[in-house]
């Protein structure tokens, strides 16, 4: 049976898009060695930062061999790196409407350092769902957030037997090749916000009121929905009941 490749998560959040971000990554070599990866950006898009997210997972494994699967929930990022890059460049990084591509710096990188991989260690790009229990998109979900709130959470370096994370559970449904008209989170429209501090949940119409919440306290969590499934999906990820949703 042939090695396990190289397995990483990776996911991006801005708060106010653009405001302050956060971006994730989780990355889980052969060896079952778990690396855990996170940072910040003052003021910049969702967008970017699910491209910086992916951009340090290719950094980390640079001069590891072998091939890599690389999971985001981010249909922008898995459209971008396996269709539209190709044409931007033939175009001079043009839309095909003339425009300029946005973000090219990060998409030129992103491209490059998947590039430089070649065959033998080229990486496959997965798309999976987010907020759907996925441990591994979870995690890194928290993390982004967690940076972006400017409450950075510890980050794991060590072995997959002490994660507390069981990232390797259950393989992903295979969304390779998403939609282009795959709608970003950071601009979908709201269902409601989630808040989770000290234990008690409440629903806010507003991210203003959300945030007023939130900021500057140790240890809350929060997050848009953008459905009533999506918001179901998130309490039960922090391990609440549905039904308990403040109305």
């Amino acid at each position: 049976m042939s090695a396990r490749p190289i397995i990483a998560y990776a996911d991006g959040s801005s708060l106010g898009n653009p405001g302050p971000g956060g971006w994730g990554a989780v990355v889980v070599t052969p060896d079952d060695q778990v690396v855990e990866l996170g940072g910040a950006a003052a003021y910049t898009t969702n967008n970017r930062m699910e491209m910086m997210a992916a951009i340090e997972v290719l950094v980390q494994i640079q001069h590891s061999a072998g091939p890599a699967e690389l999971r985001t929930d981010s249909a922008y990022v898995i459209n971008g790196i396996t269709k539209w890059v190709h044409a931007w460049r033939k175009r001079g990084w043009r839309t095909v409407d003339g425009n300029d591509v946005s973000n090219r710096d990060l998409w030129e990188t992103l491209a490059r350092l998947s590039g430089e991989r070649g065959i033998s260690n080229r990486v496959t790009w997965r798309h999976v769902r987010g907020h759907a229990g996925e441990p591994g998109n979870e995690r890194v979900d928290a993390i982004a957030t967690g940076f972006a709130a400017g409450r950075p959470p510890d980050l794991y370096t060590g072995g997959l037997d002490a994660y507390f994370v069981p990232i390797l559970s259950e393989a992903p449904a295979d969304e390779s090749r998403p939609s282009p008209r795959s709608k970003s989170r950071s601009s979908a429209k709201a269902y409601s916000y989630l808040s989770l501090v000290g234990g008690e949940l409440k629903r806010h119409a507003t991210w203003a009121e959300c945030e007023s919440r939130v900021k500057g306290t140790s240890g809350a969590k929060f997050k848009k929905a953008i459905s009533a499934a999506d918001e179901a999906a998130i309490l039960r990820s922090w391990g609440l009941d549905p039904d308990s949703c403040v109305r």
